[in-house]
């Protein structure tokens, strides 16, 4: 029985630490993206083409 409150104590204090290694993470600028914003360039933007067609079709 006492194998079972050591397991919960070690298993809360290992969730702890994640806890507090994901807070650092985020904190510290990890998740930023910044792969986005210049592959963003590469890749059409299917809004633009619609306007630049119906603004040709209207000029014709």
């Amino acid at each position: 029985m006492s194998v079972i409150v050591v397991l919960i104590g070690f298993s809360i204090i290992v969730a702890a630490g994640f806890l507090m290694a994901f807070l650092w993470a985020v904190r510290s600028g990890q998740y930023d993206d910044d792969v986005s914003p210049s592959v963003r360039i590469l890749f059409d933007n299917e809004d633009e083409k619609s306007k630049q067609s119906n603004t040709n079709q209207n000029n014709v």
